[in-house]
């Protein structure tokens, strides 16, 4: 008897079991939240249920389900997606990339301004091993593919084997899934470049129906130029472009969107398929290098410290840069910010012209520009640099070929004082620019972040909340969003993001980061194709 209720025990806990393992019909359902899912139409309340990874159910849902997320009085968007990103060391670094899930970012793309990893097989295996939370595709960087060909020397034009080598990288990077080419022509060695070779590298990455994204030559009073050599190169190489960080930089560019829109939009009408990105800040952040001529770096930094040596070449540079800094209507450096100085961290948060008068005692242009000699003479620092308007920034921000990127690396918390657009890009635009200033509508805005890019870097099942789309989702509350990073004071998350899942798994619930790693690598479709 005891041996018969034994056996009727076991079979009980086996159908309750196989009965708790097939019970639920989905993974998760998202109930009663306003759902704008990104294509730009009006929002409407509905359940969204996620099975597998993918979403299987948009409406009024009745099954059961593993997890339920209550969304009422919140917005369920479709995660966003950061088409310029710096964080290709996210593997090694930051793979949980707290601050981007925390805005509702959750697929980025890494390789940006002309700067990636080498191999792209290596990245991509490496950041699949390490696990990471957010999607991650990456470009290849031009920059980094001539510095490899061409070995030191950059201020001439590669000759034919160095070229072919450089087709080669691109070739075998696209082949390993890179999305398209990216240039940084304000940096080395780029910015020796003509625009011819740039042309031949586009065509490597046509057959792979790649995208070419490019930090412009010049944001300033040369921008028109500019576009029109990314305009070129695309309609030589026939290929789709992306403005990288559209904005107006420098006092005496200001005013001139019209004019930048107007031949952007020229070029599309004429079948050029370009458009572009913008972080909602009008400061941009790069290296402190920039603030000095490109000639000094020619031959690498053993001819930086030549020059400085040098007491005619130290001369014959400081002149140059006084003639720079005035030639663009400044008097001085004070719109230069360190953010990130590892010689000397009392140095971070200060002006050019703070950091002169703590070094130097003198606020002179002359100091000025020691300051920013000597910390590149130590090993370079990072910078922040205030020189945008917030009406250009606005009238970018409008057109509706525009996306919201933020120009972010990996930050880590507490770590020195950087631009605050890595931890507040996303609700900034969210908070300031649709609940506050009313710029634009929830629609456009969430359609900017997610459908726009996912089309035209053609990152396909994302960017919209549809039936069949990988559930990559961001759900927040509309009225409270809000981006409490600042300049001076820049580590604190976005606030507003209850929840964020991607690829079905959630990655932040209640605002808390839950330590999952569920990122996927997005390679090309057309990876591992062949000319």
């Amino acid at each position: 008897m005891q041996r018969l209720l034994g056996g009727v025990g076991g079979l009980l806990a086996a159908v309750v079991a196989g009965v708790s393992a097939f019970a639920a019909d989905y993974d998760v359902v998202i109930t009663g939240g306003r759902v704008v899912d990104g294509t730009g139409a009006p929002a409407f309340v509905a359940d969204v249920a996620i099975k597998d990874a993918k979403i299987v159910q948009i409406g009024a849902i009745s099954g059961s389900a593993e997890q339920h997320i209550d969304a009422r009085g919140l917005v369920v968007a479709p995660g966003f997606i950061d088409v310029h990103t710096h964080s290709d060391d996210i593997a090694d670094k930051l793979p949980t990339s707290d601050h981007f899930l925390k805005m509702g970012v959750t697929s980025i793309v890494v390789g940006n301004c002309g700067s990636s990893r080498l191999n792209v097989a290596q990245f991509f295996s490496t950041v699949e091993k390490t696990g990471v939370s957010p999607n991650v595709a990456t470009l290849v960087g031009h920059n980094t593919v001539r510095e490899k060909a061409m070995r030191g020397v950059f201020d001439r034009q590669p000759t034919a084997e160095e070229l072919a080598e450089m087709k080669h990288l691109v070739d075998r990077a696209m082949q390993d899934g890179a999305v398209g080419l990216s240039t940084g022509l304000i940096y080395l060695p780029g910015r020796f470049s003509e625009t011819e070779e740039i042309v031949e590298l586009a065509k490597v990455i046509a057959p792979y129906d790649g995208i070419y994204a490019s930090h412009m030559r010049n944001e300033g009073s040369k921008i028109i130029s500019s576009i029109e050599e990314l305009l070129r190169i695309a309609r030589e190489a026939q290929v789709r472009a992306q403005v990288s960080h559209l904005k107006l930089s420098g006092e005496n560019a200001w005013g001139r969107t019209k004019e930048v829109l107007a031949l952007l939009d020229r070029a599309r009408a004429e079948g050029i398929d370009v458009a572009h990105d913008q972080y909602a800040y009008t400061a941009s952040s790069t290296q402190l290098r920039q603030l000095i001529p490109g000639e000094a770096f020619d031959g690498g930094r053993k001819n930086f410290l030549a020059v400085l040596a040098d007491p005619k070449g130290r001369a014959d540079l400081v002149a140059k840069m006084k003639k720079n800094i005035l030639g663009r209507g400044r008097m001085d450096y004070a719109y230069a910010v360190v953010a990130s100085f590892r010689g000397d961290a009392t140095l971070n948060g200060l002006n050019i012209v703070e950091a002169a008068r703590k070094l130097h005692g003198s606020d002179s242009i002359e100091a000025q520009i020691e300051v920013i000699l000597e910390i590149e003479r130590r090993g370079g620092a990072a910078g922040v640099f205030h020189g945008m308007d917030e009406q250009d920034l606005q009238v970018f921000m409008q057109h509706p070929k525009t996306m919201i990127a933020s120009d972010s690396g990996v930050r880590e918390f507490g770590e020195d004082v950087p631009h605050p657009r890595g931890y507040g890009n996303n609700a900034r635009v969210l908070g300031r620019y649709v609940r506050e200033l009313e710029v634009l509508t929830l629609e456009d805005a969430v359609r900017k972040m997610t459908s726009l890019p996912a089309r035209h870097f053609q990152f396909s099942g994302r960017g919209e909340l549809k039936v069949g789309a990988w559930a990559d989702v961001a759900i927040f509350a509309a009225a409270e969003v809000t981006d409490p990073s600042t300049y001076k004071d820049p580590h604190h998350y976005a606030v507003g993001f209850r929840h964020v899942l991607v690829n079905g798994v959630a990655v932040i619930r209640d605002g808390e980061h839950t330590g999952a790693k569920p990122g996927m690598v997005l390679r090309h479709a057309k990876a591992g194709a062949s000319e």
